[in-house]
């Protein structure tokens, strides 16, 4: 497991214009990649979990800060774009990562951790199946 101190931050959809336009939501998205990188974030292949951590927004109140510390983050950005960001930022070519998952939560300040679990494989009759064509 390895944790680190960067604020999560979603891929955007882009455009062939953002490759010159500076649109804050892409200078945010490239700072972030630049970032990452400089961390040496790694993923493993199969079996990682990434656990994401928001920060409150500065206009919630001491009261309403305290009670959403540590719970689910259920709105915006989506898991999967905040995932897509991370292993866009470490990989040129994410198609070797077969298992991953995510989840996210509200924090103080932002941070990723990635947890390297067993990689899973497939139950004897499903492997079959896909073997066998049925």
């Amino acid at each position: 497991m390895m944790t680190y101190m960067i604020t999560p931050v979603p891929k955007p959809r882009m455009t062939q214009r953002d490759k010159w336009a500076r649109r804050p939501p892409v200078l945010r998205y490239r700072a972030f990649c630049d970032e990452v990188r400089l961390h040496g974030m790694a993923l493993p292949e199969g079996g990682a979990r990434i656990v994401f951590m928001l920060p409150m927004p500065a206009s919630w109140s001491a009261k309403k800060r305290a009670s959403m510390a540590g719970q689910p983050h259920q709105q915006k950005p989506d898991t999967d774009n905040l995932i897509k960001a991370v292993q866009d930022a470490i990989l040129d070519d994410d198609c070797r990562i077969y298992d991953i998952s995510g989840c996210k939560f509200w924090a103080v300040s932002g941070s990723i951790t990635v947890i390297d679990g067993p990689a899973y494989t497939l139950p004897a009759p499903l492997y079959d199946h896909a073997r066998h064509g049925r």
